[in-house]
């Protein structure tokens, strides 16, 4: 099965540098067309939609990139963006999310609010490295336009992922009886905040004396070794208390400074965690990617109706985005190039409906095969459409 998978995401992912498009597509592409092939007579790949073996390692793969997005994340710098960059993720959260919602009523009313809100926020963060290699590639990151794109984008991950752990907690309460009321969603909110803030405030004194007590370890990989620790405990904290384990593993990329393994780092001729752990994300994470494209089922887009979710949905998606033209707060700036920049939702919106199909809500899943089905058309339009249209934007106003 490993071969199978790494073999072909390697070749997916070529295939989409080729055409430029973002890798993840590619190995998100062949996993649609290996899960589907029993449309010509080939069934031979159909367990690994339910194999427990690559469900283990699908769930290591996207821990370990939200650990690695948190390495790239830099707290100080997401306070220094300016409230423009808050006020522009705020609001390309809060409208995707209750269009998203929106949208899943109008299509399954019989299906629960909870179920509702799920869509909804898969809808709400965008892929901040997809945006990224397009302004690198056009040579416009050190722009305005640029600087308050890539820091909104930063926080509405963060945002999206409270988000994710508020409903999460919520259809926990749901599935042990608990009672929706006010009160419930006040702790549930207060735990997922208190996690992330208490998280970052005490991992910040703590994870230095962690690596200096590593540092009285002989042998390889010490410093590797000692990061995923915190990495795995952190998503194992989070899981505990009713959190998503990508949340903790976020989280433990966030609070890994530097500064504070500088020992470890001489030991292995000055490699950074970044760069330890990324031969293990190239792993891994295609392995999640190629697995959720498995799990598409074409034949269900045969339906009318499911047509008509996955385009709406993809509608929505971008419409949503573009209300956070109105949180740039400075003149003479190109508030379009902002809401186009924040369309993609790339691997997040692919993580959310990962984990809304796992999760059950009155013995059934959250995110049944056709919403997940559409999910990941919204996710596969809105992050093609996003490169041409930000390389029109700033090259017609010259950034």
């Amino acid at each position: 099965s490993l071969t199978i998978i790494l073999l072909a995401a390697r070749v997916g992912g070529d295939l989409a540098i080729r055409v430029h498009l973002p890798e993840v597509l590619g190995e998100l592409g062949v996993g649609v067309l290996l899960g589907n092939l029993t449309l010509f007579g080939v069934g031979y790949f159909d367990y690994f939609r339910h194999d427990e073996a690559l469900e283990i390692l699908s769930e290591l793969g996207v821990i370990l990139l939200l650990f690695e997005v948190g390495l790239e994340t830099n707290v100080a710098e997401m306070m220094k963006v300016g409230f423009s960059s808050l006020l522009v993720a705020v609001l390309g959260v809060i409208t995707p999310f209750f269009l998203g919602w929106g949208v899943a009523a109008f299509f399954a009313p019989d299906a629960p609010v909870l179920a509702h809100a799920f869509v909804g926020a898969a809808l709400t963060a965008t892929s901040v490295g997809i945006t990224a290699r397009v302004l690198k590639d056009l040579g416009k990151v050190q722009t305005s336009e640029a600087k308050i794109i890539l820091g909104a984008a930063v926080i509405d991950d963060v945002l999206g992922l409270l988000v994710l752990a508020i409903i999460s907690g919520m259809i926990g309460a749901a599935n042990e009886g608990g009672t929706l009321d006010v009160g419930s969603i006040v702790y549930i909110v207060l735990s997922s905040v208190g996690f992330l803030v208490g998280a970052i405030y005490l991992g910040g004194h703590l994870s230095p004396i962690a690596f200096k007590v590593a540092t009285c370890l002989q042998g390889h990989g010490v410093l590797m070794a000692t990061s995923l620790a915190i990495c795995f405990g952190m998503a194992f904290l989070a899981a505990k208390i009713g959190l998503a384990p990508i949340v903790g593993a976020f989280t433990a990329g966030l609070i890994l400074d530097a500064v504070h393994y500088k020992e470890l780092s001489e030991r292995n001729d000055h490699a950074t965690i970044e760069h330890l752990v990324a031969p293990l994300t190239s792993v891994f994470v295609p392995i999640f990617f190629v697995i959720m494209g498995v799990k598409v089922n074409i034949s269900e887009f045969l339906d009318p109706g499911i047509i008509g979710l996955a385009v709406v949905l993809t509608f929505a998606a971008i419409v949503g985005k573009q209300v956070c033209a109105f949180g740039v707060l400075e003149k003479g700036l190109d508030r379009f190039a902002v809401g186009l920049g924040m369309i993609p939702r790339g691997e997040v919106g692919l993580i959310f409906a990962g984990i809304g199909s796992k999760l059950l809500l009155d013995g059934k899943p959250v995110v049944d095969s056709a919403t997940y089905g559409a999910v990941v058309f919204m996710v596969i339009v809105t992050t093609m459409v996003t490169p041409p249209l930000v390389k029109w934007r700033f090259q017609k106003h010259g950034g």
